[in-house]
């Protein structure tokens, strides 16, 4: 059989794109995370007026600092559990083995499943932090709104490299409530225990500076968490040595270590997916 040429490869991808996005739109899911995340950015803009002695709403850069915690804890729980159900979920309802008895390869399948579901995740960040511009905007018209949207760029990177850990945890599990849990145990041990970790091994092993940071900037959220600080003009050193180090040493490279790890993250563990997708069974 002849290989498929360029064209009808990126039709086969558009066209599982647009059916998967659909489904993405109009779950629950989507609409729940969207809402939540919505009204969770207002309360911390909210709450950083008020810590700053304020009222109201804060501006756009007291704001993007304030979001971070919440993109953090919120972004990587969405996307994990998004890719986790996706090929697992269709393996699990049967569609799986229909969908691949069609002129399409596995390689397809996969790309348009993560399209798919990358464009619902930004479709539901730039709502929730919209919502948030929009009411700032109203209440400041003077506000500078770089650093917010610096923030949702940054926020869809971390949350490709989460979709990306998702659909790899999907194709592995063959039951979407195996996947979900598995994708919720890795977000809990990305979200609390690294921190956790770092801090409990600097103690015990007297890690060196220099390890410190090489072990925090492989976490897709700790690079996040740099480069989000970064960009709002914050300095590393609330981060503590690792950050004092990062500066002293890389300067102005940083953001470009920052980007090259979170891309790492997005292409790594989607190509394992991809490896794992070809030699097991869709049933």
């Amino acid at each position: 059989m002849n290989p498929a040429s360029p064209r009808s490869m990126f039709a086969n991808v558009a066209t599982l794109g647009r059916r998967d996005l659909r489904d993405a739109l109009s779950s629950r899911w989507f609409l729940l995370y969207t809402m939540a995340f919505a009204a969770l950015g207002l309360c911390v803009s909210f709450v950083s007026a008020s810590s700053a002695g304020g009222s109201g709403l804060a501006g756009f850069g007291r704001t993007s600092a304030g979001l971070i915690n919440l993109v953090l804890l919120v972004v990587p729980l969405m996307a994990l559990t998004a890719g986790a159900g996706g090929i697992a979920g269709e393996r699990e309802r049967g569609m799986l083995a229909y969908l691949l008895a069609q002129p399409i390869s596995r390689w397809e399948l996969l790309a348009g499943k993560y399209a798919a579901l990358a464009t619902a995740l930004a479709m539901s960040i730039c709502v929730g932090f919209g919502i948030s511009a929009v009411v700032m905007a109203l209440r400041q018209p003077n506000a500078d709104a770089s650093g917010l949207l610096s923030m949702v760029g940054l926020t869809i990177l971390l949350a490709l490299a989460m979709l990306s850990i998702g659909v790899f945890i999907g194709v592995c599990c063959r039951r979407a409530a195996v996947a979900t849990g598995v994708a919720v145990f890795v977000w809990l041990m990305l979200v609390f225990a690294t921190d956790l970790g770092l801090m409990t091994g600097t103690m015990a092993m007297r890690l060196s500076i220099e390890t410190l940071f090489g072990l925090a900037v492989a976490s897709p959220l700790q690079a996040f968490k740099m480069w989000s600080l970064q960009n709002v003009d914050a300095s590393l050193d609330v981060l503590g040595p690792a950050g004092l180090y990062a500066q002293l040493e890389f300067g102005h490279s940083l953001q470009l270590l920052f980007a090259g790890v979170l891309i790492a993250w997005i292409v790594i563990p989607l190509l394992f997916a991809g490896f794992v997708f070809n030699r097991r069974s869709p049933l």
